[in-house]
């Protein structure tokens, strides 16, 4: 069973997101964290499959987040879960080592099918 930690300041966007994957029988969501330190503690300690990761949280960026776990977590796959739209975004997203970049106002269907395509290492959705 795949393990997938959610780091998000919002309760309610985090909430949303475990809905969601939980529908999926062979996922579990083995933490939350609400913002970018509490993610990097929560990864050492829970060595997740995948992180969905909020770049915008108070404490250290998802940004910084990401880079830490790169570091010290490299077999984590990295999701980045965002309200920025800018190409920008997406493009200093990879290069902290985010595999895949989605925008929060993606469908239901792109969160699954981008989880999928990370837990099958495809990468680069």
């Amino acid at each position: 069973m795949a393990q997938i930690l959610l780091a998000d300041d919002h309760e309610v966007v985090r909430s949303g997101i475990k809905l969601i994957l939980h529908g999926h029988r062979d996922w579990n969501v083995c933490g939350e964290a609400e913002n970018g330190q509490e993610a990097v503690e929560k990864v050492l300690a829970l060595r997740p499959d995948l992180i969905v990761l909020d770049l915008t949280m108070p404490v250290m960026s998802g940004l910084q987040a990401a880079i830490r776990i790169r570091q010290f977590a490299p077999a984590t796959k990295i999701l980045i879960l965002s309200v920025h739209d800018a190409p920008v975004m997406q493009e200093v997203s990879s290069l902290v080592g985010a595999h895949a970049y989605l925008r929060k106002t993606a469908s239901r269907l792109e969160l699954i099918d981008t989880v999928t395509a990370l837990l099958n290492n495809r990468t680069g959705v």
